[in-house]
């Protein structure tokens, strides 16, 4: 069963790669070749072992966090001004995590006017 998952984990990951840097094929290139060469370095894993296990729940949560959280941009003039790609899997916060904390970060310091 571990074959077939790690094989889920790799399209996942390969999915994530071609969301997250679209247009960029020099980015997309290297991060495939990244992930491709993880995976060949855990080939010789056991199957069903808690170490393939976890290196199957580390690519899936990679993979979550490429399509979700990894935004590019490029600079539009020489004011320092950026364009940036946010597409619809790109995660939008609503700031009611700030609200409920009263406007203090993880490190405890205030963020913005409460």
């Amino acid at each position: 069963m571990s074959r077939e998952m790690a094989l889920q984990a790799y399209r996942h990951l390969l999915r994530s790669t071609r969301i997250a840097f679209e247009g960029d094929i020099p980015t997309l290139f290297a991060a495939r070749t990244k992930v491709r060469s993880q995976f060949e370095e855990n080939r010789s894993l056991p199957t069903g072992s808690k170490e393939i296990s976890d290196q199957i729940t580390h690519a899936e949560e990679v993979a979550k966090f490429l399509k979700e959280n990894v935004v590019q941009g490029h600079a539009t003039d020489a004011d320092g001004n950026y364009k940036l790609r946010i597409h619809k899997y790109t995660e939008r916060g609503n700031n009611e995590d700030i609200k409920k904390s009263k406007g203090k970060t993880l490190a405890g310091t205030k963020c913005c006017s409460s």
